[in-house]
């Protein structure tokens, strides 16, 4: 997954036809959790960039997108959210949600 900053979000969002982006706060111990099976999740979509940022440092995007807790995955196809996942109940699930959302 690649750390992106608050600066660069808003760009890639927009210049991206798709993507997943992570949320998530250090100090979460389901958030590590959920990382893990994301890094899977990854190896299994290898034509969806996947990033991840700290939910503390985008609090206006966190309002705009009405985050209610983290970890949390949104999928954006062409700069509009297409998908948003806090549950993460098995890497199995996470797939079938995905691909379930990307478009064919």
């Amino acid at each position: 997954m690649n750390a992106i900053d608050r600066n660069e979000l808003r760009k890639t969002i927009e210049n991206e036809p798709l993507l997943a982006l992570y949320l998530y706060t250090p100090l979460c111990g389901t958030c590590q959790l959920a990382r893990r099976m994301l890094v899977i999740i990854e190896q299994l979509f290898p034509t969806l960039p996947f990033y991840e940022t700290d939910i503390n440092y985008i609090p206006e995007q966190a309002v705009e997108w009405q985050i209610s807790s983290v970890p949390c995955l949104l999928l954006f196809v062409d700069g509009a959210m297409a998908g948003k996942w806090y549950a993460f109940p098995s890497v199995t699930d996470l797939y079938e949600q995905l691909q379930a959302r990307l478009p064919r």
